[in-house]
């Protein structure tokens, strides 16, 4: 019986699903082994297709696995784009190659010249982008994209920098970005705007890892990189892929993990700069017919059980952690991958669920290959599942039965508080709903808390600060201007990420711009806005500005991770909730020897008796409502609390201030 089932009786009746699960694995694996040496060899397409330099022949290579295809013929700027130039020959499996020696072409094929390449099969002529380019540009003028020739600079890596700077015990701290719009100008920013600019800030501000949005190629900037075409290509539209490596060489020498966003759940249904159709079938890579396409996000999806998909996805893993020195993934869309339906209308709730005809089985077995290559190229490699489902053990190791994964995402715990600002009264809010939401987990799955990511903060949603402070933000976030909602929405806002870094995980992950309050919302440019950048930016001279109440938010965001951090309270035992008052709407818990009094209501209450596990004085050794965080200082934090036991039991007496969140430590002797 694999290890999951041991330790989780609910799994005993799938008990055989998930032995099989992990048969399945070890035949593919066994199968890439022994026909390509390791899993490492394996992922080694990307040194193979595309284009590479041969030494020794003096000139470049380009090839591709078109098996469908009737011709191809390369061209561009180097045969003055003559289509039908230098076409390719076809070898054995559907390769195709060709070679440009330098006697003929050393002038003409250079760094940075143009390419396309020309595939005739049984839906016509198309030209289209090589599929292993590593780098693909746009003509501003026509729009029109092509491949690049690109030797990359691997001088501009993070030589002799230890990637893993963290501590194996210090918990992640994540900021979630996304390069283009991390300027404040209404323009697009770049890779080196953000190392100068926006890394010092996450530094300072006590994040020890940045996840990076929209890394690979996207035709359309709007769909936050999420439609990918070119899964090779770190995206133009930010500079050069030498400036991406000194961006993440920088921040691995501020002590910051760069964790990327990787989408490979599902691949863009352009014809032109994708890979859809590109030798005339819609197998290729991808799953042809109805099935082939995702209803909801428009786009195609991968065959996980063709092995020319394998090898594509898997080479990618691998190039962007050996050529980029990325230290690990956030997969994307990992629910739609597990499961035939995409997750959309399944409750899971029961064990077929999870085990049965509707799990994408080949999807789950790429997964764990996936995890092992990531983990055997660096045993400190981070991999993060965005999966809503919870599917069981999508965080246990391969060998206990499970994916392989290091954390995931506690995704309904944003979706919980979007629910309770928009549907309920602050007098409605249940506080045992409050800590069960926030506790209610496996322990032995590391999972990251948030509070609200970039998804919370796109046009048809608001950020929590938003929600709470809505039109008032406008007008009234001068510290010299007294406002009620705004008041409201700082102790709130405040309160609602300290309970859940406190209590929601392992990690912690933050959307840059939300730790101050970021106002309004997140939108690129489209007709709709006439292509306006207004909305895709942050304006970070909103919590410069020394007068203005964002500063406040900002300076409770750095204090908050340094408080966690102190101390570990992520990598303590579980809380003990030690009282939920509903009417007085304030939780009492303990963790890691630290009391937290959150008082979610409106009333502040003198004499407010708690209990504590230990006799002895207490004293405040945190608080919201401190006035640097644009609280009130109604605690006075030099008052020493005692205590006393009455028969078994141990309480203390507090003024347990209206909006506030505050931690007790005992004073040791």
């Amino acid at each position: 019986m694999m290890k999951i089932v041991e330790k989780d009786p609910w799994l005993e009746p799938v008990a055989g699903e998930v032995q099989a699960r992990h048969d399945r694995y070890n035949n593919t694996l066994r199968y890439i082994e022994s026909h390509y040496g390791s899993l490492k060899s394996f992922a080694s397409a990307h040194e193979f297709f595309g284009f590479h330099y041969d030494n020794i022949r003096r000139g470049w290579w380009y090839r591709e696995w078109a098996p469908a295809a009737h011709y191809l013929s390369l061209f561009g700027d180097f045969n003055n784009w003559d289509r039908y130039a230098n076409p390719l020959e076809r070898e054995n499996d559907g390769i195709w190659s060709i070679f440009l020696p330098d006697s003929q072409y050393k002038d003409k094929l250079t760094q940075g010249s143009l390419l396309k390449v020309l595939v005739q099969s049984s839906i016509g002529e198309q030209e289209r982008i090589p599929i292993y380019i590593n780098r693909v540009v746009q003509n501003e003028d026509n729009k029109d994209f092509a491949g690049v020739l690109w030797k990359t600079d691997n001088s501009k890596k993070s030589a002799n920098i230890q990637q893993s700077t963290l501590n194996g015990q210090q918990p992640l701290f994540i900021y979630e970005c996304h390069i283009g719009m991390a300027q404040e100008s209404e323009s697009v920013g770049t890779y080196k705007e953000f190392k100068e600019n926006i890394l010092p800030r996450i530094k300072d501000l006590g994040y020890n890892a940045i996840q990076l949005m929209a890394v690979a190629e996207h035709p359309y900037y709007g769909s936050f990189g999420y439609h990918v075409s070119n899964f090779f290509a770190a995206s133009s539209r930010f500079g050069t892929p030498e400036e991406l490596k000194e961006l993440i060489g920088t921040a691995h020498e501020m002590g910051i993990l760069v964790i990327m966003d990787l989408v490979h759940s599902h691949t863009v249904k352009n014809t032109y700069e994708g890979m859809y159709l590109f030798d005339g079938s819609e197998d290729q890579y991808l799953i042809g017919g109805k099935e082939g396409h995702h209803p909801q996000w428009d786009s195609k999806l991968f065959n996980y059980g063709k092995i020319e998909t394998l090898r594509l996805l898997l080479s990618n893993v691998r190039y962007w952690l050996e050529e980029y020195d990325f230290d690990g993934f956030r997969f994307d869309g990992v629910t739609s991958m597990l499961y035939r339906n995409h997750g959309i209308g399944t409750n899971f709730s029961e064990q077929k669920d999870y085990f049965g005809d509707n799990v994408n089985n080949e999807a789950v077995t790429y997964l764990q290959l996936a995890n092992t290559l990531i983990h055997q190229l660096n045993k400190d490699h981070i991999t993060i599942a965005e999966d809503v489902s919870g599917m069981p053990g999508i965080c246990a190791p391969i060998e206990d039965g499970g994916i392989g994964f290091d954390y995931r995402l506690g995704m309904g715990l944003p979706d919980f508080w979007i629910k309770i600002l928009k549907d309920q009264r602050d007098e409605d809010w249940n506080m045992h709903e409050f800590f069960f939401t926030m506790t209610n987990r496996l322990y032995d799955v590391k999972t990251i808390a948030y509070a609200e990511s970039h998804d919370q903060a796109l046009v048809g949603d608001k950020t929590i600060a938003f929600r709470l402070m809505d039109k008032e933000m406008y007008d009234s976030m001068s510290k010299f201007t007294p406002n009620i909602i705004v008041d409201r929405g700082i102790a709130l806002h405040k309160m609602i990420r300290l309970f859940t870094i406190c209590l929601g995980g392992n990690a912690w992950l933050n959307f840059m711009g939300n730790e101050f309050g970021h106002p309004e919302w997140i939108d690129f440019p489209r007709l709709e806005n006439e292509w306006s950048y207004k909305h895709a930016r942050r304006q970070w001279s909103l919590v410069d500005n020394t007068t203005l109440k964002y500063q406040y938010l900002n300076e409770f965001d750095k204090a908050m991770l340094k408080f966690v951090k102190d101390n570990d309270i992520m990598n303590s035992e579980p809380a003990w909730m030690m009282n939920a008052d509903e009417e007085n709407k304030t939780i009492v818990f303990e963790r890691n020897n630290i009391i937290f009094v959150f008082n979610w209501g409106t009333k502040s209450i003198p004499d407010y008796e708690i209990n504590v596990r230990d006799t002895g004085d207490y004293k405040i050794i945190f608080s919201t409502d401190d006035k640097y965080f644009g609280g009130f200082d109604n605690i006075d934090k030099s008052v020493i609390f005692p205590s006393e036991r009455r028969d078994e039991q141990v309480f203390m007496k507090i003024y347990n201030v209206s909006r506030t969140a505050t931690a007790y430590m005992r004073v040791e002797d």
